[in-house]
């Protein structure tokens, strides 16, 4: 078996626009006639930039090879242009790729992608969803701790157990930063209201955007430990580890990191530093696939566990669920919201998700198909990028 065409879809996403702006995918298509499914989650040039990169990748390194020989294709690309090292849109163009292959491959086989990689370990997967407002409600939303704490309320009476919001303010290009008073008290707030709303009925994952200093991080952690989060996740820079460590010293409180992190090398640097307990990998940047299964083996040697980021579409979204099936040390998933609105429209099957859980498909390769007609029909004509940050000094 050969591929032997590919192609791409930027993909709008429909107001309210959660999980970003637009979605980017692609579809390899082998000599045998099969179809595999990827998407590309970077946002460090615009979607259309991003096309090209995927299709000089592939005239490059993909054309005419055979998708099951997905080590010694990873390796070509990672190498590609004598790099060697974790570039971001090399390795995010890559996971789209190498996603796709996956999904040949289980096809091919007629298995679902975690059947190839271990086999099932979970029948259902726990997920959870931030803290979206309503139809009638806009960005203000996000700052009024009563509005979110009944929205937690709402979402745990669906069966949610777990929900996320980041109350600590903005962040930009100019972080890390000391948080201000106001900024705890606001993270106080939302989590003392958010606490009485739930009870002991769902977990609390506090968010930031690594927006604070370690010294930082540690004065409002001390502050939150009270509400008892699951987690704080990404307290310091993406880059700054050995910072990441000394937070987690200081605090009870599990650290969370990973979703701007790609490649083993640099989930081993954060397993290394001890620098946090649980590893939020999105697979549309990660490497793939089966670059996750390593990265979640090496975190079951440091007894951390793996909680697949999602904020972008359902393609990697079904990718997560398939490494989450197969993986011992897997917590928890993320989803928007019940995995319903467009993130459901642009497949031609629905993400399966059931009071609280993700139910795995049985369904071979990644378990879900594009709905071509709907992407096309949604094209992406903006020039802002997937998520961007304040471009002055908070």
């Amino acid at each position: 078996m050969k591929i032997t065409d590919i192609q791409t879809f930027v993909v709008g996403n429909p107001p309210p626009h959660f999980g970003g702006r637009y979605f980017v995918f692609l579809k390899l298509t082998t000599d045998s006639g099969i179809n595999g499914y990827g998407e590309v989650y970077t946002a460090t040039f615009g979607p259309h930039v991003i096309v090209q990169m995927i299709k000089d990748v592939f005239e490059r390194r993909v054309l005419g090879t055979d998708p099951f020989k997905i080590e010694k294709l990873w390796r070509n690309v990672y190498g590609s242009g004598f790099t060697l090292r974790p570039d971001l849109s090399l390795v995010s163009v890559l996971s789209g790729i190498e996603i796709a292959c996956w999904d040949i491959i289980g096809k091919d086989l007629g298995k679902p992608v975690y059947e190839l990689l271990g086999g099932q370990v979970h029948e259902k997967l726990r997920s959870y969803t931030y803290l979206y407002p309503g139809e009638d409600e806009g960005v203000e939303f996000y700052q009024d701790a009563d509005r979110s704490a009944e929205r937690a309320a709402e979402y745990v009476e669906t069966g949610f157990t777990a929900v996320k919001f980041d109350p600590a303010g903005p962040y930009s290009v100019f972080d890390p930063r000391q948080p201000g008073l106001v900024d705890i008290d606001r993270s106080v707030e939302f989590c003392a209201k958010i606490r009485e709303a739930v009870g002991d009925r769902a977990d609390l994952l506090f968010g930031t955007h690594g927006q604070f200093t370690p010294a930082g991080a540690i004065r409002l952690a001390r502050q939150l430990e009270p509400y008892d989060p699951l987690w704080f996740e990404e307290p310091t820079p993406p880059d700054n580890t050995r910072g990441m460590a000394r937070v987690a010293r200081h605090t009870s409180i599990p650290i969370a990191t990973g979703e701007r992190l790609t490649t083993k090398y640099e989930f081993a640097q954060v397993l290394r530093d001890e620098a946090a307990s649980i590893l939020q990998l999105a697979l549309g940047r990660v490497g793939g696939i089966l670059e996750a299964k390593k990265i979640a083996g090496m975190a079951e040697t440091h007894h951390a566990q793996i909680a697949p980021h999602l904020y972008c579409g359902p393609i990697e979204g079904a990718a997560n669920i398939q490494i989450s099936t197969c993986t011992p040390n897997f917590l928890i998933l993320e989803g928007i919201q019940r995995w319903g609105g467009f993130h459901a429209e642009i497949l031609k099957t629905p993400i399966q998700w059931e009071q609280g859980y993700v139910i795995p498909p049985t369904e071979p390769g990644i378990g879900v198909e594009l709905d071509e007609d709907v992407a096309l029909a949604n094209p992406y004509q903006g020039r802002d990028l997937h998520l961007e940050m304040l471009d002055s000094p908070v």
